[in-house]
């Protein structure tokens, strides 16, 4: 006795409405990936005589707000590429620090030693 009373599909029509299967899964190239996007999240770690530091790249996609960077005072504006940095070794905790992070220009990080700049409040 058959297992249901619904017609059998024409030969060739078994393939032509199968929603998610596996032939139409595959069929469709994957997306490139955007390794710039996927890098900017992870924070490198720099030393220096300042401590120890995690550096995040913020790329011009991902710069939605006005951030005024301590090295410089200049406004950093939307759209901008630019660096987040927090300081590892803070006396406060890993917490405290990444709730003090700073958003600066990236000429002004690399050359906050030589200029003096400071790590003052947005």
């Amino acid at each position: 006795m058959p297992r249901s009373n619904r017609p059998r599909r024409p030969p060739g029509a078994a393939n032509a409405n199968l929603g998610r299967s596996a032939r139409s899964k595959w069929a469709t190239p994957a997306a490139e990936l955007d390794l710039e996007r996927t890098r900017a999240g992870i924070p490198t770690r720099e030393s220096g005589p300042d401590g120890d530091w995690s550096v995040r790249q913020i790329t011009a996609r991902n710069a939605a707000k006005d951030y005024k960077c301590p090295g410089c005072g200049m406004v950093i504006p939307p759209g901008l590429p630019h660096l987040v940095v927090w300081q590892e070794d803070s006396l406060f905790g890993r917490d405290t620090a990444v709730a003090d992070r700073r958003h600066w220009h990236e000429r002004c990080w690399r050359t906050r030693r030589s200029g003096g700049g400071r790590l003052g409040r947005r």
